[in-house]
């Protein structure tokens, strides 16, 4: 396996009439992602691949562009399908991600199941390593917390809990993996150790 950084897409601009796949970064988002691309060396990463999600999208092209490098568009990656529900408040949206992690192989209140969403995930990082990856090869895969928790969970061979899910600061978490690194827990855009 390739070694490869995964990174969360930090805050967006939440708006209940705009579907959530096509809600781009808030100015904090942005902000968060610039400090991370002037902080963390990314100077060996060969390919940014990023969710088809409009906040993913941005969040890789603000960080592709100092490396000049372009941003492929990869389908599987997207979050956990939660159409069924739509926009939810914040309360209520934190209820369903508990039972979406507790309950797994359920579909709760027509979410796509957690392992579901894990299998896609997985698949999708594994093409992508499989298509640009090998030697002298590292990757930055740009996504979501969901299933990004959920490829973490698969990669460090924990079962699925929302205990492993990226800390409370509005996204913009990493971790790394490859052959020699598995990965252990979430770090947020402003630690870089």
């Amino acid at each position: 396996m390739t070694d490869f950084l995964y990174l969360t897409h930090p805050q967006v601009q939440v708006d209940p009439a705009v579907p959530v796949p096509r809600w781009g970064l808030s100015a904090v988002g942005r902000a968060r992602t610039l400090a991370f691309a002037a902080r963390f060396d990314l100077s060996g990463i060969s390919h940014v691949i990023s969710s088809t999600e409009e906040k993913a999208k941005e969040t890789a092209a603000l960080l592709a562009a100092p490396l000049r490098l372009p941003v492929v568009i990869r389908d599987g990656m997207e979050e956990n399908d939660r159409s069924a529900t739509g926009y939810l408040p914040e309360a209520e949206f934190q209820e369903m991600a508990d039972a979406f992690f507790a309950r797994p192989m359920e579909s709760v209140r027509g979410w796509e199941r957690a392992v579901d969403a894990q299998a896609r995930i997985v698949a999708a990082v594994e093409a992508a390593l499989a298509a640009y990856g090998g030697a002298g090869q590292r990757l930055l895969f740009v996504g979501h917390g969901g299933v990004g928790t959920l490829l973490l969970c698969h990669l460090a061979g924990y079962p699925i809990s929302r205990v492993h899910d990226q800390p409370p600061v509005g996204g913009g978490c990493w971790f790394r993996a490859g052959p020699a690194r598995r990965p252990d827990r979430w770090r947020a855009m402003e630690e870089t150790a």
